[in-house]
């Protein structure tokens, strides 16, 4: 796939009818550049070491959330005498490791498989190779060099859309077998009998909440007095409630300092002298950016202090002609932030009229079960008086729907303006909040108020008719 680099690196110097344009990294941020830059007419060329989708799609997002898929089967399954459906037999749900694993694979190589199509279609050039930017370009003029001799191309504009890798602790070693990563997992053959997973933030929750789902006996360790420190505080406790209620072992203010093998299982140690041992580790302790080897510092490139490189609003770097998007940067780890940093970046450079990004604007779920969806201003931002609001929460248990599918571990929540009742935030804990917090991420995005909400006519009986009562609600408030 690098032949065509070759040739064309010959041709430095000639004019081109069109802006050439090299994206370094084939997950959200970069996949939708290229699309972008294509349908505008630039000439792109996309690198990507791994695969198309990069690590979004073939070990992160796409893989862990077809994992929860299942798990969230097994619950589904093993509550079904709540409502009136049950098993035959009285073994508990049994599944298929090797089953979920082999799905959880195929479906990333087919998403992965299905955006290469979409890539050549557009005419995008993809090449499979490390790349760096170089010195040696004119002014106006990047250079992006190619491994294993396959050239290099001078480009008008480069993305730098190269992801993030999961964080290893010292001590803590990853080895693929018995303390693993969250892209290791689906290698195991068998599903892990005790497993203790370090670091409680979003991976770390959502992967406790799939494998009790699925019958592992888990022990999560919590780095600080709560589950999901940076979560909306009522969501979390919830989340926490649940967690608690199906037998999970929750440790709080435990910060590991060594995890090792021991005999057929490991051992964890906390800084506090506690020691945890299980069958399996695995590892949830944040990420860290893909940037190291680009050559950016060479090329003048700005980079924080954890090698994130720094960009504004319309994911410009400190280079002219250099933006940069998704993980690398740092900004909001979120796929949807990825893709919309990467399409801005494609429409300021080639000239097209843009909106900054608005991060407060933002839909970002946790797909625990239930899962837990946020947007806009939240409750800590409000309780610290930075921004005036006034809230209602209502508990999904008095949701007619929910009562119908046995579900009362819930609640809607929205903020607004306190004078002119603007929807400024919102919660949703409950199923598929991933889907019910799109309403209330529209409201925010589009300046709505409680009140034209409350006189939206919503589905009876449906999970989104709390979100027109919490409105109405909130409008009664107003009034008193």
């Amino acid at each position: 796939m690098g032949v065509g680099v070759k040739l064309r690196a010959e041709c430095v110097g000639q004019d081109w009818a069109m802006t050439r344009v090299v994206i370094l990294g084939g997950g959200p941020a970069g996949y939708e550049a290229a699309l972008v830059a294509a349908q505008l007419g630039a000439q792109v060329t996309l690198v990507e070491r791994d695969g198309l989708g990069g690590s979004c799609v073939l070990y992160d997002c796409v893989p862990s959330k077809t994992f929860i898929v299942s798990a969230n089967a097994a619950t589904t399954f093993r509550d079904g005498d709540a409502v009136g459906v049950m098993a035959c037999e009285a073994e508990d749900v049994k599944v298929n490791a090797p089953a979920v694993h082999g799905r959880v694979r195929g479906l990333a190589l087919a998403q992965s498989s299905d955006i290469r199509a979409k890539m050549l279609d557009a005419g995008v050039e993809l090449v499979r190779a490390q790349a760096r930017l170089v010195p040696g370009a004119a002014s106006h003029l990047q250079r992006v060099e190619f491994d294993e001799g396959q050239g290099h191309i001078d480009a008008q504009v480069v993305l730098i859309a190269t992801g993030a890798s999961p964080r290893v602790l010292p001590g803590a070693e990853p080895d693929g077998e018995r303390i693993l990563t969250w892209r290791q997992v689906y290698d195991l053959a068998e599903l892990p009998e005790e497993l203790v997973i370090v670091g409680s933030g979003v991976t770390g929750a959502e992967f406790a909440s799939a494998y009790q789902a699925m019958g592992t006996k888990v022990t999560l360790i919590a780095s600080r007095d709560r589950v999901m420190p940076h979560e909306d505080s009522d969501a979390a406790n919830l989340i926490e409630h649940v967690f608690n209620k199906r037998g999970m072992t929750l440790l709080y203010n435990g910060r590991a300092t060594s995890v090792r093998r021991e005999g057929s299982g490991v051992v964890v140690e906390l800084a506090d002298g506690r020691v945890v041992r299980g069958s399996h580790a695995l590892m949830t302790v944040g990420s860290v950016p893909n940037t190291d080897g680009l050559g950016l510092a060479e090329a003048g490139v700005e980079c924080g202090p954890g090698g994130h490189v720094k960009v504004d609003r319309v994911s410009r770097t400190s280079v002219p002609g250099v933006y940069a998007a998704g993980d690398c940067t740092g900004l909001l780890p979120l796929a949807s932030v990825a893709a919309m940093q990467g399409r801005i970046a494609m429409w300021h450079a080639l000239g097209e009229a843009v909106a900054p990004l608005k991060l407060n604007t933002v839909a970002a779920n946790v797909f625990t079960d239930p899962e837990m969806a946020t947007v806009g201003v939240g409750q800590s931002t409000v309780e610290a008086g930075l921004v005036p609001a006034r809230s209602v929460m209502l508990p999904l248990a008095t949701n007619a729907r929910a009562k119908m599918t046995g579900f009362d571990d819930g609640f809607v929540k929205l903020y607004c303006r306190p004078a002119s009742g603007l929807v400024i935030g919102g919660v949703v804990v409950g199923p598929r909040a991933s889907e019910l917090i799109l309403p209330i991420a529209m409201a925010v995005q589009n300046k709505l108020t409680v009140q034209q909400i409350a006189q939206t006519i919503a589905i009876y009986p449906s999970l989104s008719g709390s979100i027109t009562e919490a409105a109405r609600q909130l409008i009664e408030y107003e009034t008193d």
